[in-house]
């Protein structure tokens, strides 16, 4: 793609011309045709602006509203951290969202949890701060500020930063439109891949199936006339056939043969006779309301909840009885599963992470489909699972699917991984696990994922690879991290790492840094980021010490209350809060209050030892 010539070419002109507003709008106007490159365009845009207003510094942030948070894109002569993350509580952005208008300062001093440091000349210098919107949304934010004390911006000058800011605005939305389209390139090559693949089924996974069978019938005539092991043989045959027609299915993309030309009711009721055929459970269905026609999706993750509570009540509660009920009424569809098995600790029935995956699993299910699911569970009366979905759901529609590519030498830790992530963030899709280097690079080249997780051992030898490698495409990497070391950071940090996960990583933290990677975004889980914070106490000779209100504050925080939340619960004003925060935000070296939850269990064990 051609490179854009910066403000500071456009300026250097053999005439020595300064160009006027009208050349350098009518120039930007020529730079937004056909191109895609985001950055390289928000550095023009931002400085046309700034040397029009005859200033060199500014920014320009892209807005997550829906997340909490924004992403400092770009950044001239300002040194505030470009390409990082905050919350949107935070900065001259926070401030703008909050106003939802454009912001006029005499000092910057002014901005609530600012991100200049106090000796820089800026932090008492003006500075005008404009939303860039599109369709009525807040996309981004565009600040330029004065190269010192005395200058006050008017009223024009703010209007010349929203003309650029519309500028911004299109080249953001331009860089997205294209971004889109070559996703679906993407898909189209992994659908060729997909046709290659059924061939594969059919030369593998069928042959095997197929030499199952035929040692299944030789056993089945070997064996004596009335002997227990014929029903055992006879059950193990329809598992094969079974296991070769839905294995087919699969890779083809017709889903699950259960839901084919059945409804919901009906697939349900056939996993039931099957489970009650092949145990001494009591099993029953009852259906109330007016049956609602379901889409796919949302027929698909319901039934699939419904049989993970199923299996669970058959492998894990050891109950005798299980009811399902499914309820149609006017807001969606409900499915209930009762057992009156073993049941759990109450407290686990609230947790939905940690070991117990299938609840998870089935939890991550229901939000894909913008629904709720309720466990209630009593240890030794047994347990109740209720899930909620709207018919409206438009599962894969409404989200980002984020490809991913796992790649650990250990094939216990990269299953896991695979695990982990399909539980844990319905929005995620693993590609391909892979032990090898050889393999991964070849399936990048081919799959063309979004990002990749590798372990230590692969990712110095994959940084090398990439040198080498013609695919020039920057995908971001998350690394899996055993034995933390200061010279692995540095090497992470060479090698287009985004994050880090540790061995005590939650599914959660998985699914949260991975994610975060695939936008763009660099996040540590919080065990890492403990790590790495012990460490730089180690090294400044200093230890973190946090009063017992602060900790009180920092624990609101990681439960995801508001500042006036948190004020209310602790009788203290906003205001006080937001000192506490500052203050261990100081302390702890933590860059915003993402990484400052992070430090949770540092702040317990200390708060413990006092």
């Amino acid at each position: 793609m051609p490179q854009l010539a910066t403000p500071n070419q456009s300026q250097n002109r053999p005439s020595e011309t300064p160009l006027s507003e009208l050349d350098r709008i009518t120039e930007l106007a020529g730079d937004l045709a056909g191109q895609f490159e985001l950055v390289p365009l928000l550095e023009r845009v931002l400085g046309h602006a700034a040397a029009l207003l005859g200033c060199e510094s500014g920014s320009i942030s892209i807005v997550h509203e829906a997340e909490g948070y924004y992403r400092k894109e770009v950044d001239q002569g300002v040194g505030c951290r470009e390409g990082q993350t905050f919350p949107l509580t935070e900065g001259l952005t926070g401030q703008i969202v909050k106003t939802r208008g454009t912001v006029i300062l005499d000092r910057y001093a002014s901005v609530t949890a600012g991100h200049i440091d106090p000796a820089d000349p800026r932090w008492g210098s003006a500075v005008i701060g404009v939303p860039i919107t599109w369709a009525g949304t807040i996309i981004g934010t565009f600040a330029i500020f004065s190269d010192g004390p005395g200058r006050v911006f008017s009223p024009g000058d703010a209007s010349l930063v929203e003309l650029f800011a519309n500028h911004a605005a299109i080249a953001i939305m331009n860089s997205r439109l294209h971004q889109a389209a070559a996703a679906k390139e993407r898909e189209a090559a992994v659908a060729g891949e997909r046709e290659r693949a059924v061939q594969e089924v059919h030369e593998t996974i069928g042959r095997s199936l197929g030499s199952l069978l035929l040692h299944l019938d030789r056993a089945d005539k070997a064996t004596p006339g009335g002997s227990p092991s014929t029903q055992h043989i006879d059950s193990a045959r329809v598992l094969a056939h079974e296991a070769l027609f839905e294995t087919r299915r699969t890779v083809l993309g017709l889903g699950p043969s259960t839901l084919a030309d059945r409804s919901l009711e009906e697939a349900v009721r056939q996993e039931l006779d099957r489970v009650s055929a092949n145990g001494p459970m009591d099993v029953t269905l009852l259906v109330t309301g007016d049956p609602h026609e379901l889409a796919p999706v949302v027929a698909h993750q319901l039934f699939m909840i419904i049989q993970e509570a199923v299996a669970n009540a058959v492998a894990h509660a050891c109950a005798t009885a299980c009811r399902v009920g499914i309820f149609y009424d006017t807001a969606g569809i409900t499915a209930v599963v009762e057992d009156n098995g073993r049941g759990f600790e109450a407290q686990e029935s609230t947790d939905l992470k940690g070991s117990r995956l299938g609840l998870h699993g089935m939890a991550a299910r229901a939000h894909y489909l913008r629904g709720e699911l309720h466990v209630e569970s009593t240890l030794g009366w047994g347990t109740s699972i209720r899930a909620q979905v709207p018919y409206s759901s438009n599962g894969d529609a409404s989200r980002e699917r984020w490809k991913v590519l796992v790649a650990c030498t250990q094939p216990l830790l990269r299953a896991g991984l695979v695990r982990l992530l399909e539980t844990s963030e319905p929005s995620v899709q693993v590609l391909g696990e892979f032990g090898t280097l050889e393999d991964l690079t070849e399936s990048v080249s081919l799959l063309q994922p979004d990002m990749i997780v590798l372990d230590e051992h692969l990712l110095s030898r994959y940084a090398e690879a990439r040198v080498t490698e013609t695919d020039t495409v920057e995908r971001p990497v998350v690394a899996v991290v055993d034995h933390f070391a200061d010279e692995l950071l540095a090497a992470a940090a060479s090698s287009g790492v985004r994050g880090f996960l540790s061995l005590s990583s939650t599914p959660a933290e998985v699914a949260r840094v991975v994610v975060a990677a695939a936008r763009g975004d660099a996040l540590l889980d919080g065990a890492m980021f403990t790590r790495l914070t012990e460490i730089r106490a180690a090294d400044t000779g200093e230890a973190i010490s946090l009063t017992a209100r602060e900790l009180e504050v920092r624990d609101l925080l990681a439960e995801g209350l508001a500042d006036k939340q948190i004020a209310t619960r602790l009788a203290i004003s906003v205001k006080t809060v937001e000192k506490h925060v500052s203050a261990m935000l100081r302390k702890t070296g933590a860059r915003n209050r993402t990484m400052l939850v992070g430090l949770q269990h540092q702040g317990q064990a200390i708060a413990n030892s006092r």
